[in-house]
């Protein structure tokens, strides 16, 4: 993969020093646009994103990848998918692709579908939506517009380049292309004002720090910490599904500092922020935090998915255990617990029931006694909750490992009984 020069009138001025660095604002017109000649290597877009992009231009329409996916074969990562922009109305690419449907009634996309269930998203391009009357927060983002006006309505300006497969270009109109070199991530537009309009592009700029290993752009990394407490504005589910999505990113610990680092974990989850301000000691409960958070990264990167239930656990497990200090019935104190993080963050009910039986039976299966749980289908999770555990308290997982082994030993029994 190379760069060349952009194509422009002229050659456009060095970019500002990161450390001195202001808000990036959008163009103004789409004559703003510079065009970089980029060539991926083979096989770097999959062929039938290729094939959808060349069907839509063939019948007049713009398209272009979009997003996340130019973003990371930038920065030499594997897309997990492919995103495709259009000039072209839903009912349009509905109607030059037969295996494809539409979805969602507030903003409709296409989903065309291939063999294997491989699924490619097709959204005609929109346009940046007014902040509603009641305050700055965005009710409604459903307007349709063109490409320039669907690259400024993104959130950071990683997230805003354009790729043109057919002239090999990267199309930039909010300056993409510099942060992708400076290796940063800063907002399209003034950093308070888009975060206020939607704040969970804050958690959004900690994952994107954090998974991909860039910077913050100092104006960007301000307007979070003063900006951290609109969070709690944002609608529950979409919160905690971020977190989960810091939790799976395999750089778990990084983006959880991140969070702790600029006060967001602070406005989220204060019971485990506190432990983490009293973490200087090995043996320190903000030190077994850690090394949880490690041990989530460890299994992303062995190739292991572990369930929401397990992050979720890790994450408040020290938190959880805590509460249960001097209690005679763990499984209740868990229970009033979590009924404030349920309200708080729409933790669903079946995560924390799953966490409640985890942590009640924590001890028992740390000890070598699981008894009857053993034979349950949500052993695994509670193993590899204990697992975590037995490596951050410096013991041996080999008694975990045999209980492992156990239990799938036999559910092979059971499965050739049938």
């Amino acid at each position: 993969m190379g760069y060349s020069t952009p194509s422009c009138a002229s050659e456009p001025p060095d970019p500002t020093p990161a450390d001195s660095a202001p808000a990036s604002q959008p163009p103004s017109s789409a004559s703003a646009v510079r065009r970089y000649e980029v060539v991926f290597g083979p096989g770097a877009i999959d062929p039938d994103v290729r094939k959808v992009v060349r069907r839509l231009t063939r019948y007049g329409h713009e398209a272009y990848l979009v997003g996340g996916c130019v973003r990371d074969l930038l920065l030499s990562r594997s897309p997990k998918d492919f995103d495709v922009a259009t000039s072209a109305l839903p009912e349009e690419v509905r109607g030059l692709f037969r295996n494809s449907r539409i979805i969602g009634r507030r903003f409709r996309l296409v989903h065309v579908m291939f063999h294997g269930r491989k699924v490619i998203e097709v959204a005609t391009f929109r346009r940046s939506p007014q902040a509603s009357s009641d305050g700055e927060l965005i009710r409604s983002d459903n307007a349709y517009g063109n490409a320039h006006e669907d690259a400024q309505r993104r959130d950071f300006t990683i997230n805003g380049l354009f790729y043109d497969v057919e002239s090999n270009q990267v199309i930039d109109w909010v300056g993409g292309m510099r942060d992708i070199r400076k290796r940063l991530v800063r907002t399209i537009g003034e950093p308070e004002m888009r975060f206020r309009e939607d704040p969970v592009r804050i958690l959004r700029a900690i994952k994107f720090s954090g998974r991909l290993d860039l910077g913050i752009a100092p104006a960007v990394y301000d307007a979070i910490v003063y900006c951290r407490e609109a969070v709690q504005l944002s609608a529950r589910p979409r919160v905690a599904e971020e977190i989960l999505r810091l939790l799976r990113s395999g750089h778990a610990r990084r983006t959880t500092y991140i969070a702790w680092e600029t006060g967001v974990l602070d406005v989220l989850l204060p019971e485990l922020a506190a432990l983490l301000y009293d973490a200087d000691g090995d043996d320190t409960p903000g030190a077994h935090v850690w090394r949880h958070l490690g041990y989530i990264d460890q299994r992303h990167q062995d190739g292991h998915t572990l369930d929401d239930t397990v992050l979720w656990t890790l994450l408040l497990l020290e938190a959880m255990k805590e509460a249960c200090e001097g209690q005679r019935d763990r499984s209740r104190a868990i229970s009033d617990f979590l009924e404030h993080l349920i309200e708080r963050l729409a933790i669903t009910r079946r995560s924390a029931d799953g966490m409640r039986r985890i942590v009640s039976a924590l001890p028992r299966v740390l000890a070598g006694r699981p008894g009857r749980l053993a034979r349950a289908e949500s052993f695994p999770m509670v193993l590899d909750v204990a697992e975590a555990e037995s490596l951050s308290q410096g013991q041996s997982t080999r008694p975990i490992a045999k209980l492992r082994a156990s239990f799938r030993a036999r559910k092979q029994e059971e499965r050739a009984r049938r």
